[in-house]
This record gives C-alpha cells, sequence and structure tokens, in this order.
C-alpha cells in the first residue's frame, strides 16, 4: 500500500489508525498543514522463534512527513520497522533528542531531520547505520562532539551547519582545542580590562590629588603657577632664538654667540 498526499491542504492532526496499516510500504504526506505530534504506534510485539517481531508497519520503507507543522518529539517507536530505507522528517516544530534506538533502523539510507528545534547529543548508536548515504541534521541546536567511528565524517559540514554548539569533523570546530584557546583568550581580555581600569583610575586620583593640594595651598599654588611662566618664557626665548640663526643662516652669517649662549 502507498499513501501519497504530499503538496496539498491537509491539516489537522495525523490519525493514529494509519499505524495500523499492515501492508504501508511508502507514507508521503509532505508539504501540508498536518499539525499535532507524530502518531505513537503502539507496537504490538510477539515472538516467533525467538525473534521478537513488530507485526505493526512490517513492510514500511519510506516515510515523509516534512514541510508540516508537527511538533512534540520524535517517537521512540520510530526505530521499530525493521525495513525502513528513508526517514524525512525535517521543516517542522520537532523538539527533543534523536531516539538512541535510532541505529536499530539496519537498513536506513537516507536520514533528513533538518529545521526542526531538536536538540541534545547526535546519538553514538547512529553509527550503526552501515548503509546510511544521505544525512541532515542541519539548522537544529544539537550540541556535543559528532560520533566519529563511522562513515558520519565523509558527510559535508552542510549537512551539520546551523547547530552552534556540535563539533568534530566535519565541522572546523575542534572538539578538543575549542575550550582551551577561548578559556586563553577570556583571561587575557580580562587582564588587559583590569589594567585599563587600573590606569584609568590612577590617573583621576594623581590629577585631582596634584589638583587638591594647588587649591589648599596658596603658596604651592604660586609656585607652580610661577614654574610654568619660567617654562613658556624659555619656550619662547629658544624659538626665537631659532629663527634668528635660521635668519642669519640664509644671510651667510655665523650665529653670534658669547661664551657658548646667545649675547643679545
Amino acid at each position: 500500500m502507498v499513501i501519497r498526499l504530499r503538496s496539498n491542504e491537509f491539516f489537522g492532526d495525523i490519525p493514529q489508525q494509519i499505524c495500523r496499516l499492515s501492508s504501508l510500504i511508502v507514507l508521503d504526506l509532505a508539504y501540508n498543514r498536518l499539525s499535532g505530534s507524530i502518531p505513537r504506534a503502539s507496537f504490538v510485539v510477539h515472538q516467533k522463534e525467538g525473534i521478537r517481531i513488530s507485526s505493526i508497519l512490517p513492510l514500511v520503507r519510506m516515510v515523509d512527513l516534512s514541510c508540516n507543522n508537527l511538533f512534540g518529539g520524535i517517537p521512540a517507536e520510530i526505530s521499530s520497522p525493521f525495513g525502513l530505507q528513508s526517514l524525512n522528517l525535517s521543516r517542522n516544530h520537532l523538539m527533543g533528542s534523536i531516539p538512541e534506538k535510532i541505529g536499530g533502523i539496519e537498513y536506513l539510507e537516507s536520514l533528513d531531520l533538518s529545521n526542526n528545534h531538536l536538540s541534545g547529543e547526535i546519538p553514538q548508536s547512529i553509527t550503526s547505520l552501515t548503509f546510511l548515504s544521505q544525512l541532515d541534521l542541519s539548522y537544529n541546536n544539537f550540541s556535543g562532539r559528532i560520533p566519529s567511528r563511522t562513515r558520519l565524517p565523509s558527510f559535508d559540514a552542510l549537512d551539520f551547519i546551523g547547530n552552534p554548539e556540535l563539533c568534530g569533523t566535519p565541522l572546523q570546530k575542534n572538539c578538543t582545542e575549542n575550550e582551551g584557546p577561548q578559556g586563553e583568550e577570556n583571561v587575557e581580555g580580562t587582564e588587559i580590562s583590569w589594567f585599563y581600569i587600573g590606569a584609568a583610575t590612577g590617573f583621576v586620583v594623581g590629577f585631582w590629588g596634584v589638583c587638591g593640594a594647588l587649591q589648599c595651598k596658596r603658596a604651592w599654588r604660586h609656585a607652580f603657577f610661577k614654574f610654568l611662566d619660567s617654562i613658556k618664557d624659555r619656550v619662547y626665548v629658544n624659538n626665537v632664538g631659532l629663527d634668528f640663526d635660521m635668519f642669519e643662516m640664509s644671510k651667510g652669517l655665523q650665529p653670534r654667540r658669547k661664551g657658548g649662549k646667545r649675547w643679545w
């Protein structure tokens, strides 16, 4: 059985009864206005020759619920259909983490969970998906290290983009080196900040200390301004003398000095 109802205007919840279609092979409800949560299938499991077999959705190969308004978490039961090959839940409002048992979908070839609000770490069990060739976990809130003991590093960085707290290959953000330099940078920035704070404080205290002393002591104040006047006079005399020397040199004369000093 194939249910392909994509690109319509269906709205409302996905009926729970859809999980009881034992002959279902393809479920495609993408590009609608469906809301609510993904149905949690009440899988009836029985024993046959010592092997646990699910009697619900045993034949399903493809599930596409992308581009809807679904919310809530990804049901743990999503990993029960043993033969599922393609799962697309992208562009919804799903939250929570990826089920730890996602690695139980042994024949999964394509997994797209992009553009949701999923968080937490990527489960290590995803490394068991040996047939996985297409993966897109971009634009979520995943964190931690991308599992490395798998074929996952062969995927492109764009498949993980939009997860600021995610690190490891194939992203450029290195998990082991990221914390160290960042901590050193913070320490260095703090030291520089305290340096400027101390310098500014010292300037203010010194400036107002001198001004306060001059304000309180008249004799000091007079001596200080007298000293400034003498400095101003010396600078003025030196500048005038320099201009006169340059004038004499321009006329071909030697500057007139007496005892190594100007005699005028």
